[in-house]
């Protein structure tokens, strides 16, 4: 458990820079250059990433139960899915579904770590899913006073929110068939199956 906590403080904490202290992070990338903050900042958050895999992994192993989700919370969970690879990939295609969310990523994070907390109920699903969810929206009230540009992607174009809900529901279809349990080593849903 200790693994996956290091790793979200982590990753958590590098992608929280810009959240405590814009000004603080401004200044620390005019001291190191653009590409060594952009290098210090990929390798830490790669770090975090790897640690929160491995530790979520072992904690998986050895679980404690915090409680017994309802019968139906995986339905659920599936209903709310829908949305999260169409808001991730409008991130990158800037159009109408960027404008009204803003910040459709961390939208996306929210709705996933929710979904993921209501069909969980073990101590590392808590700690995981629970911190996203906090983090996610702290962000997102942060970006909002600071006026945080969106993560560069494509163009702004007429077709980019039909590509981003194509896209991301064949994600969607791709991730609950085969790719959730080839990299989580769940099967999200069975009864599909």
């Amino acid at each position: 458990m200790s693994l996956l906590i290091v790793g979200l403080v982590l990753f958590l904490g590098t992608h929280s820079v810009s959240i405590a202290s814009r000004g603080w992070r401004d200044r620390r990338q005019a001291q190191l250059g653009e590409a060594a903050w952009k290098g210090l900042y990929s390798l830490l958050s790669l770090a975090g990433l790897v640690a929160i895999t491995i530790g979520y992994g072992q904690a998986r192993l050895e679980p404690t139960l915090l409680w017994v989700p309802p019968a139906g919370m995986t339905h659920l969970t599936l209903l709310l899915m829908l949305p999260v690879f169409p808001l991730f990939m409008a991130a990158y295609l800037p159009g109408r579904i960027l404008s009204k969310t803003k910040h459709p990523m961390l939208l996306a994070t929210k709705i996933w770590a929710l979904s993921h907390l209501l069909a969980n109920g073990m101590l590392h699903d808590l700690l995981l899913f629970g911190s996203l969810l906090i983090w996610a929206g702290l962000a997102r009230m942060s970006a909002s006073r600071r006026n945080a540009p969106p993560p560069p992607g494509a163009p702004p174009g007429p077709w980019n929110d039909a590509i981003a809900v194509g896209v991301g529901l064949a994600f969607y279809v791709v991730f609950l068939l085969w790719g959730h349990s080839w990299l989580m080593g769940v099967v999200p849903a069975p009864f599909l199956l």
